[in-house]
């Protein structure tokens, strides 16, 4: 079932891979993550990454004439992809690519005043996806070099704590910032980034995080696909979680509960 993306606006409403090939990246997170696919309406290049049947991301083949990099990027819901972008370029960020029509919506990929890339989607969004550490799909962090701009940033580009009634809400705890919207934690900004870093864990991006029941094989499965652990398994009182590179170098989290 689909939505539309004026209903759920200021949302992370999607996650992709752009990939130097489908089939590759296919049977990477196949193998890894357990994933299926299938194709979609967006044309011959993209495919729905599913698990156990659930819609979980997407794997997009990158064209030959756009220099976009091999990476996992979150996309938020917009009334307005031309307004957006708009906003983005008043703000002193970058629009890199976009807006572009495809059959259910617009998309354009843009990077904030840090350089942290992040798309935008104006059209149908899939209903049953959602963002959130406790049951979503996926859930998003920004780690950033000023968690505070970047919250006033985004708030200003995605209409975040306005007063339209479903709006997200921010919030400043324990040292990061968390958007919710309706109760359901959506996204995280956290600070401590450095611009420039040659380490990519370092700089300024967004994280794009996935569940999984079983962290070490996860880790084990990655190294026998051609991908590997990029960080040590890092341990909270909730779940255990590392960044994993799959073998065309794009980075993405995997966690495992454990409280």
């Amino acid at each position: 079932m689909t939505t539309n993306s004026r209903d759920v606006f200021g949302v992370p409403c999607w996650v992709n891979l752009t990939a130097p090939g489908l089939a590759e990246a296919e049977e990477f997170y196949a193998g890894v993550l357990g994933w299926t696919f299938r194709a979609t309406r967006l044309g011959e290049n993209f495919r729905i990454a599913l698990l156990d049947g659930r819609p979980v991301a997407s794997v997009g083949a990158l064209a030959p004439h756009l220099t976009v990099p091999t990476a996992w990027t979150p996309y938020f819901a917009v009334d307005d992809a031309e307004v957006t972008a708009a906003r983005v370029r008043e703000r002193g960020a970058t629009m890199a690519v976009g807006p572009l029509a495809f059959a259910t919506g617009r998309a354009a990929l843009a990077a904030d005043p840090s350089g942290a890339v992040f798309g935008f989607w104006e059209g149908e969004v899939v209903q049953e996806w959602h963002a959130g550490q406790d049951d979503g799909a996926a859930w998003v962090e920004l780690r950033t070099r000023d968690a505070f701009a970047a919250a006033v940033f985004y708030g200003e580009v995605l209409d975040w704590a306005c007063e339209r009634p479903g709006c997200c809400d921010v919030a400043y705890e324990h040292d990061h910032v968390v958007v919710r919207r309706g109760g359901r934690t959506v996204a995280r900004i956290d600070a401590g980034a450095v611009e420039n870093a040659p380490d990519p864990q370092v700089r300024p991006r967004w994280h794009v995080h996935f569940a999984v029941a079983d962290l070490d094989g996860t880790v084990d499965r990655a190294a026998r696909h051609g991908g590997g652990a990029v960080t040590p398994v890092r341990s909270s009182p909730t779940d255990r979680r590392v960044t994993l590179r799959d073998r065309s170098g794009a980075l993405f989290t995997v966690s495992e509960a454990t409280g």
